[in-house]
């Protein structure tokens, strides 16, 4: 056996094309959604990604304002701006581009931000929401593997889902999401004894551990919808997962390319959420996303 390919990158582009069509009806009625992205300092990395986010806004007709702030800027002045933003009508989403500096609490920093208008869905109101499978934004990595998912017509009903890695940003709101899609869901991370026992039952294993090559071969099941949320630099430049691609798409039956993969979808649940903004602060929308079919 070897896995079909997912292409993140295509299915991407599909669906910027399909939301690219709704920012055109709302410019026609002169509503542009609006992006605020606040940076502070100049990480390198940090500024390549915020590009990124810059030009894609730029493909489907979003208007993107970023807002450079210097990385001496106490968390007072911080929030400060957070609140401008908040109640600028042009913004209908607010982005702070992580990690910030160590001086700052980025917990206060993301509650802050509006919930209307929380387009990462990192506030803990969205977090929260997760439980019940209705939110206002869902966290963007999730929801591109969900959409992945969804577009590659993978039935999450009744399998067992095993998700690798337990952050807040990926790992735990996934498992949630998994939940309310009606799936039997196991958290792990690179600390639970004998993984493989986890792995080998995984009708669909998620990894997002930020280990290299991690999951090997002989740890998947035969069969099983891989998804490699990893993205790793080795000393020779190369991009790797956390996933040994090359051995285990020998058993699997779907798996996601790093890069390629995962990677593409978040950016695009980005402009998704940042578009549904706009079009609920114009009464366009319902108000929240409904992922609870129980």
């Amino acid at each position: 056996m070897t896995a079909k390919l997912i292409d993140g990158k295509h299915i991407a582009q599909v669906i910027r094309d399909k939301w690219k069509l709704r920012v055109d009806e709302l410019i026609k009625k002169d509503i542009r959604p609006g992006l605020g992205v606040i940076i502070v300092g100049n990480d390198p990395a940090s500024l390549v990604y915020v590009g990124n986010k810059t030009k894609a806004c730029e493909s489907v007709g979003i208007n993107s304002k970023q807002y450079d702030l210097p990385v001496t800027i106490t968390e007072e002045d911080l929030l400060a701006k957070i609140d401008e933003l908040n109640n600028d009508p042009s913004i209908n989403g607010i982005l702070v581009q992580l990690p910030l500096p160590k001086h700052i609490d980025v917990n206060n920093v993301l509650a802050k931000i509006s919930v209307e208008k929380d387009v990462d869905g990192f506030h803990l109101y969205n977090m929260g929401a997760l439980v019940t499978g209705k939110m206002i934004f869902p966290p963007c990595t999730p929801y591109g593997i969900k959409c992945l998912l969804d577009y590659t017509n993978i039935d999450v009903e009744g399998k067992n889902a095993v998700v690798i890695g337990s952050s807040n940003i990926v790992g735990k709101p996934m498992a949630l999401m998994l939940l309310s899609m009606n799936a039997t869901v196991s958290i792990c991370n690179i600390y639970t004894y004998y993984l493989t026992q986890y792995t080998s039952l995984a009708d669909i294993l998620i990894v997002a551990t930020g280990v290299p090559g991690l999951i090997k071969k002989e740890m998947v099941k035969p069969g099983a919808v891989v998804i490699d949320v990893g993205i790793n630099r080795l000393p020779d430049g190369r991009l790797v997962g956390d996933v040994d691609f090359e051995g285990v798409k020998e058993v699997a039956s779907y798996i996601t390319p790093v890069p390629g993969g995962v990677g593409p979808m978040t950016i695009t649940m980005l402009l998704v959420n940042t578009i549904m903004a706009a079009e609920r602060s114009n009464k366009l929308a319902k108000p929240y996303i409904d992922f609870d079919r129980a």
